[in-house]
């Protein structure tokens, strides 16, 4: 690359001509009376625009020196390059052939890479049959296994709901009979079998009287009656329960504009003369609690 100097051009007579451009542009201005001529007006024009062309000028002509040394200095650095072409030349020959051997190899390596491939896609794809007949089998004894499990919870969670329901009518029993004593034990028989319940998380609830009837908690003996909106509790035919904190039967009540009807009552829950047991309807089955 050559190596040039910097090229500087003298501004300074360029700056001497513009101030005298203008000095005399002033200097007509001065000497004219008002209003002034044409002429007068067309030579300050002239030397003020001479002046500013003169200002302007050799910065034009610094640049233009300043492009056509950028040229040279890039056709240098072209001549250069264009030396070195040939032994670029041969390095991309040699790159060339290392390339083809290096291809070649690849080739080798995919194609026993895909034969790996296909060998472990024979594999994985019996391996993941045998699995699938495994899990088969092993998910239906597991679904045999749950259901007999939910046939079974079902059946205890029947049973023990129809012992809690008789104790409950014992102990209403009871209470109707007005003995102290007989009120006291069934009382006490009565909480110790739930708490027993309670550890399996079968819940009961009872309604208190004068409570406010809600749908939602509370059932009525008869499924056609329509409660008012006031509606209030005036006691508890069969309590309701929840399992493991789900609503499992609401409470069975019966309204105090209700006391004189004909409804089931406590007696309902008791065994019947052939032997077989009232069963009160479930809200929900052992099926939908169990998880």
């Amino acid at each position: 690359m050559l190596d040039q100097a910097q090229p500087k051009l003298s501004k300074w007579p360029f700056y001497m001509a513009d101030a005298l451009l203008v000095g005399a542009a002033y200097f007509i201005y001065f000497q004219s009376k008002l209003p002034m001529g044409p002429w007068q007006l067309f030579f300050i024009v002239v030397c003020v625009a001479g002046g500013a062309c003169l200002g302007v000028l050799p910065f034009l002509l610094e640049y233009r020196m300043l492009v056509k040394l950028s040229e040279a200095r890039a056709l240098t650095t072209v001549m250069a390059q264009m030396q070195n072409l040939e032994g670029l030349t041969a390095h991309i020959n040699n790159a060339t052939g290392q390339w083809q051997g290096v291809q070649e190899q690849a080739n080798t390596t995919a194609t026993l890479a895909s034969e790996l491939a296909r060998r472990m896609g024979a594999e994985v794809q019996a391996f993941t049959q045998f699995m699938e007949r495994a899990n088969d089998s092993e998910r239906a004894n597991l679904r045999l296994e749950l259901e007999k499990a939910r046939r079974s919870e079902n059946d205890w969670l029947q049973v023990l709901v129809r012992v809690l329901d008789h104790v409950f009518a014992l102990h209403q029993g009871a209470l109707r009979s007005g003995q102290p004593g007989l009120i006291a034990q069934l009382g006490s028989f009565q909480n110790a079998c739930r708490d027993a319940a309670r550890r399996v998380g079968l819940a009961p609830i009872v309604a208190s009287d004068s409570e406010p009837f809600d749908a939602q908690r509370h059932q009525l003996i008869s499924d056609d009656a329509k409660p008012a909106k006031d509606a209030l509790v005036a006691e508890t035919v069969a309590a309701g329960y929840t399992f493991q904190g789900k609503l499992l039967r609401p409470v069975i009540v019966r309204l105090r504009d209700d006391l004189g009807g004909n409804g089931p009552g406590v007696d309902s829950l008791k065994p019947k003369a052939d032997g077989k047991q009232s069963q009160l309807p479930l809200e929900q089955t052992a099926d939908s609690i169990s998880v």
